[in-house]
Order: C-alpha cells, then structure tokens, then sequence
C-alpha cells in the first residue's frame, strides 16, 4: 500500500551579485527602471506568496495542535496510537514541515474533544487542489462518535489489511461493535486506496440474505454500471465485476455476512484491493482471511462510553456497563432513552436497567438480549411512535419513504416525517440517505415480532399498486390496462414527466418486488407485475420481471381471475424473448393464446399472436411470423387501437427486412413514427428510429440509415434506454464499416459496448450485422 504523500519545497538560490527583477542597479544617482513583472516572473512570485501563506497556515495548525495535545495530557506516541497516523508524520505537522489535512483533523478534535479547533485552521487551498477530478466513490456510513476500547482491534485490522493477504474478518456476538470498528479503520485507511471505498450490507442474518449475484448486483451499480448492463448469469456478473475492479485500489467493506460461502465469491482477485467483513461467525473455512475477534468491551472502557454518553458518575457508569453487558449498542440505548427523557436522572435508568433481570440474563445470547433493550427503547416512545414502529416493520422491502410511512399509518406527511425522524433519532431506523429510512436486521426482526395488523398491510398494498399505476401511465403513455379501484385516502404521488417517473422507479423496484411476494394469492400481486412490466421492458432488469410474473400468474389462479392469468402469461413471454430463451416465450404464448380464446378475449388473443410472432420471428420462420403480425395488425386497425397497431406495423418492417423486401420495409416504419409522435411514445419512436436505420441499411441507402441512427442515439438516452442507445451505436458503425471508415465503425462499436454491451445477435440485428465485419 502506498504511504502517506509528503509534499518537498526547493528553492532555488540567486546567483550571488544578479541583480533582483524590478529594483534598481548601479551606482550613484544612475536609476535603471525595469518593465513591470509580467508572465513567468509574476507566477513565480504569485506562488511564493501562496507558498508562504500554506507555510504560515501549516505552523498555525500545528502549534494549536500541539497545545492541544498536550493540554490533553497526551505524548505524540499516544496519540499517533489512537488517531493511526505515524509519530514521525505528526511530529512534523506540529513544527510545520508536513500539511496537515481534514481527516487528521476531525480524528484530532475527537480524541480531544475540541470539535472545529483544528478543522478551522486547514489552508482554504489544500482543499482545493486536484490532480484529478474527485470521482472516488466513498459508501462508508458515518462513524460512531465516542468510540472506545478497540484500540488493540483498531490495530491488528490495519495491520492485516496492510499486509499482502488483505481480507480481515471481524467476527463477534451482536452488538458488540463489529460495524463501528470496520468503518472507523476504513476511513482512517480509505485515503491509501486510489479509488475509494465500497460498502455492502450483506443481511445475513435475516430470513433471506444478499446472494452472491444480488451483492455483485449491488456492487455493480455502486461502481455505476447501468442495469441494462449486469448480466443475468450470476457467474457472467461475478466476471463483470472482477473485470470492474482489475488494475484499481478499492477498499471493499462487506459487512453482516452469514456465512463463509455467501461472502467467497465477493472476494475480489485484484491485490490492490483490500476486504473487511464482519459477521456473527467466524468464518474459519475462509483460508484467505486474517481474523480479528471482537469481545465485550473492557470494564473501564464500557464505563468511559457510558459517562461520555450520560454523565454517569463512576460508579454508576460502571453498573450500568455491567447491566448493558458492556456491549456497546445496548449501551447506547441505555443512553438515548436517558437523553429523550429530561426528567430522568442516571438512577432511574439504573433503576429501569436493573428491572430486566431476564433480559441482563440473556445478554450473552446475542439477540434475545437486544431484543429486550430494545423493548426498553419502545416503551419510551409515545403512542404514535410505538405505533408506527410496529407498522413499519410490516414492510417487506430494504427501505421505505415518508409516503410508504404514511400508508401503513394513515398519515398526513408532517406527521409522518415527524414520527420517523423521532424513530430515527432513538437509533431504531437508520437512514441510509436523505427521505429513506429502514432497519437493521435485528431492529426488524424485533419489531416485526408484534406487526400483525393486515389493514395496515393492505393500505400498504393499495399505495404501491396505486402509485405504480400512476407512474406507469407517465412513463408508457397510453396502452389497454386493466380497471382497478382503490380505496380513498391513500397518500398521492405525483409524476410530472417521464424522468420523475423513472427516478420512483429505479428507488422503488425491489420494494415492489418484495411486496409483490408478499401480496401472495391476492388480485394486488398480479396488478403490481401488470404496472411494473413496462418499467422493467425498458430497463432490461429480466430476473425481477420474470419472478414477479411467475409469483403474479400463481396469483390469478388462486383468485380464479383468468384473464389476469392469460395476460401476465403474456407479459412473461415478453421478457423471455427478450432474454433470448425462445422455448419458455413460446410456452408462455401457447398457453397464454390458448386461455385468451377460452375466455373469448379476441384483444388478448391478438396481442398473445403479436407477441408469439417475435419468437417466430427470431427463430427464422419469418412467413409465419408475417402471418401472424398481419392478422394482429387487422384487429387493431379493425379496434382503433393505433399505438399496438403502430407496434405491429413495425414488427412488420423488421420481417420484412429479414425476407429481403427492405424498401417497403422502410416505407412501413416511416408510416408508424407520427402516429409514437403523436401519442408521446418516445421509447417507441426510438424503436422506429433504429427499425428505420436497419431497413435502409439492408437496402443499402448508408446515408438514410446513418441519419435514422444519428437521432435514435440522440434520442435514446433522453428517454433512458441504453439498449436502444447502444442499438444505435452499432448500427453507425455498421454503416461506417461498410462505407471503408474503420476507425469511426471502430468508435462506434465501443460506445455501443459502453452502453449496453452484449446485445444479443438472435434478437438485435445490428449485433448479427457487426459480427459480420469482424
């Protein structure tokens, strides 16, 4: 691991007898007057002042900290101990000679309880100066304030992880500490890894962990990768982020694992990385790892936490400590209910503590002793607090906003941001970025042991269900959707545009896949896959799609809606022909055809054969795909219905042009783009678009297909489609390759790679035409 950069200041010496720039030589009354400093000489002298002002700043700072220190009663070993930085580097800060920087700072002002005295005194320039943009990623959450009694741990977890194996687990019963002291030793050692820091909470102690394809999922998106772009194949997603992380310095922080085998696979191959896990177990199978165990805290270092936090005397303190188990959580839960409550003093907490014998009896068991400190916590809330707790533990998803906390409560906003801050500030949500809020798994666990109201539950239902279907008609446009009635009351979204849609989207999709799951054998199951559909179509994310519509098809069986049945079917079909897996698509549109024409639904049974005809088509059989697609065509023009008509009109085109017949192909598309225009559908215009660029290039007209192209890949992006964009992409490099311009088809093809690599040759051809070049 690289050190700690040290800035070196040469001067330069004047040769003896030049004269200075700017002042007068010679002798007598002779005056020689220079031109005034400009250039070179003007930037040399501007940087000596700058230089000269960062050295009067790096003495200041340094001479308050050394008062500082010493008015602590500290010596620069002891602090170089607690703060982990070397005694030789502070010893320079304080006489001036090495800059000191802002985490220096803040770790100084903690250990000395000065907060600001030393950040003040940080040269306004050093902060300012770049080498390069600062696109380092930093997850860490914040560090807890009046940590104590890890210093032994504090340094054999930086000793492992400066060492060539690099992979330090923390292992230790709940509660003891493991996050706090994994995140405290990652922001000291962050800035030692060139490209920050990853954080993933693994969940492993909840009923169902993070997987290894869902954390390298995460992971994925932490490091800014699209969605369109991980691959669905858990070992293709484990390679894309080997690849992600090769030649680079992160430090990956995995906290919460379960189990050995569920963290093995995050282990990442580059040896500049380094990896801390935390967990309940030690994790001994996991031979590449170096392991740090985590015990209660030290007698006097659980009554230190306990003064800092209540102002206990010592004795006192100490009893506290001992009831709370000398962990550190159920200390500071001890301490919070002292602080929400002014009227008590230190012997009614004591007093309180010492009532929960059984709970101080079963604090070496891990969670059955949080569990009853955080009774204690409830039971200090007030009745709208406990009452809210309870219900947000009804929740099924990672995290919730102020809107999900108003359905589960029937609440006005004010008082739903009210009570969850409340609930935030007695540590019993966390808050893992501004307006979410969710728990820790145990806290969850806690409370959900009491959430039993199913009212609560299916305003919860509703809201979703409700709120998905606005968002939807913003983001699809108009198409056939089921009626669906709500109850009143519920909290209101609003989606101004397309973005704003989008934007509820992507936060909220895997609560509306948990509460998908959740809805189990009722209508709200299958309506919730319906209006999630066309979000999922244009994000290409095809494992939630599929599990939802096949949780949501088990759905309308058990309500016996057979039209629900046939149509989520239908959609199901969808994403496998999306996906590529043409077998289970034409499954779907068997089945989903033959229930349609049961039930006597002659606009589902046109959209089943719509829909069966892609998989024909992409099979090769393109008569009956034509075939198909016509008489699909002939009931929506016969029904009014332009937009499916105009989509089928287009899938028209692309068969066309795989018969050969691109011109009229051509001609087909061009009829459908007003009609996308019209109705606001852009993802469909972009659709058109590349259909347009792929007939007029297979007809051979390059320079109408490079235009068509040129405004689908303008265009893609505004709608959020990098499958489309990346379409795009291939076809102007398809039409440079073959007009003899390599170098802008080789451009071309990587940006079309960067957007959404991979696209399939079975289903785009623009991916079968670039495989042809070569």
């Amino acid at each position: 691991m690289a050190g700690r950069g040290r800035t070196r200041v040469r001067a330069r010496a004047r040769p003896s007898g030049r004269p200075r720039a700017g002042r007068a030589s010679g002798v007598g009354g002779d005056r020689t007057v220079t031109k005034p400093r400009t250039g070179v000489c003007r930037i040399v002298i501007l940087g000596a002042r700058r230089g000269w002002r960062r050295m009067t700043a790096r003495a200041t700072f340094g001479a308050e900290l050394r008062r500082l220190r010493l008015a602590a009663g500290m010596s620069l070993t002891e602090l170089a101990g607690r703060v982990h930085y070397s005694k030789g580097y502070l010893s320079k800060v304080e006489t001036g000679l090495a800059a000191p920087n802002s985490t220096l700072a803040a770790l100084c002002e903690s250990e000395f309880g000065t907060p600001g005295a030393l950040t003040a005194l940080i040269p306004a320039e050093t902060g300012k100066r770049r080498t390069r943009p600062d696109v380092r990623p930093s997850g860490l959450p914040p560090v807890t304030t009046d940590f104590t009694g890890r210093e032994a741990e504090s340094q054999a977890v930086r000793e492992i992880l400066e060492s060539d194996g690099g992979v330090c687990v923390i292992s230790g019963m709940g509660g003891a500490g493991k996050t706090a002291l994994a995140v405290r030793c990652a922001y000291r050692l962050e800035a030692s890894f060139a490209d920050g820091s990853l954080f993933l909470d693994l969940r492993g102690t909840a009923d169902e962990p993070v997987t290894p394809a869902d954390a390298h999922d995460r992971l994925l998106r932490i490091l800014e990768v699209p969605a369109e772009r991980i691959p669905a194949d858990p070992d293709d997603r484990a390679a894309l982020f080997r690849t992600r992380l090769r030649g680079r310095s992160f430090l990956l922080v995995l906290d919460n694992a379960g189990s050995a085998g569920q963290v093995r696979p995050l282990l990442p191959a580059e040896p500049k990385c380094r990896v801390v896990i935390t967990s309940r177990s030690r994790l001994p199978s996991l031979d590449e790892a170096e392991h740090v165990s985590l015990g209660v805290l030290p007698s006097a270092a659980a009554a230190a936490l306990v003064a800092a936090l209540t102002g206990a005397p010592p004795d006192a303190a100490l009893r506290i400590a001992d009831r709370c188990g000398r962990l550190p959580l159920a200390i500071r839960i001890a301490a919070a209910r002292l602080r929400a409550h002014p009227a008590w003093d230190v012997a009614e907490l004591e007093r309180r503590l010492a009532d929960e014998t059984r709970r101080l009896g079963e604090l070496d068991d891990g969670e059955r002793s949080l569990a009853a400190a955080f009774r204690l916590s409830v039971r200090q809330l007030d009745q709208p607090e406990a009452r809210l707790f309870g219900l947000l533990a009804l929740h099924p998803g990672p995290d919730f906003d102020v809107t999900a906390a108003q359905a589960l409560g029937s609440l006005d906003s004010v008082e739903a941001e009210r009570l969850l801050d409340r609930l935030h500030q007695a540590y019993l949500l966390t808050q893992p970025e501004l307006g979410r809020f969710g728990f820790h798994d145990l806290v969850r666990v806690f409370a959900a042991s009491g959430a039993t109201d199913e009212a609560a539950f299916r305003r919860l239902a509703d809201f979703s269900v409700a709120t998905a279907e606005r968002a939807d008609r913003t983001l699809s446009g108009p198409r056939y959707r089921p009626e669906v009635t709500y109850p009143p009351g519920l909290p209101e979204v609003e989606f101004p545009d397309q973005d704003s849609a989008i934007a509820w989207f992507r936060a909220e999709w895997p609560n509306l896949v948990a509460l998908c799951r959740r809805t189990g054998d009722s209508e709200r199951c299958w309506q919730l896959a319906y209006f999630l559909r066309g979000f999922f179509y244009l994000t290409k994310l095809w494992d939630p799609w599929i599990a939802t519509h096949r949780w949501a098809r088990a759905a309308a069986e058990a309500v016996g809606n057979r039209w629900a049945a046939a149509t989520t079917t239908a959609n199901l079909g969808i994403a496998y022909v999306d996906r590529g897996e043409l077998d289970e698509a034409s499954r779907c549109y068997r089945q989903a055809l033959r229930e349609y024409r049961e039930i006597g639904d002659r606009h589902g049974e046109a959209t089943a054969l719509a829909h069966s005809a892609w998989a024909e088509h992409y099979r090769g059989n393109h008569d009956q795909a034509l075939r198909d697609l016509r008489a699909a065509a002939d009931f929506y023009e016969l029904t009014g219905n332009r937009r499916s008509g105009a989509i089928t009109t287009r899938g028209i085109a692309l068969v066309r042009t795989a018969l050969g017949q691109p011109v009229e192909a051509a001609r087909l598309v061009e009829e459908t783009l007003p009609v996308f225009e019209e109705l606001g559908l852009e993802l469909d215009v972009v659709m058109g678009l590349n259909c347009l660029g792929w007939a007029r290039f297979r007809a051979g007209d390059h320079s109408g297909a490079e235009s068509a192209y040129r405004e689908a890949a303008a265009r893609a992006e505004a709608c959020g489609s990098t499958h489309e964009a990346a379409r795009a992409c291939l076809g102007l490099g398809n039409v440079a390759a073959a007009q003899g311009v390599a170098g802008e088809a080789a451009s071309q093809w990587e940006r079309a790679e960067a957007a959404h690599p991979d696209l399939d040759p079975l289903t785009v051809g623009e991916a079968a035409a670039r495989a042809e070049f070569g």
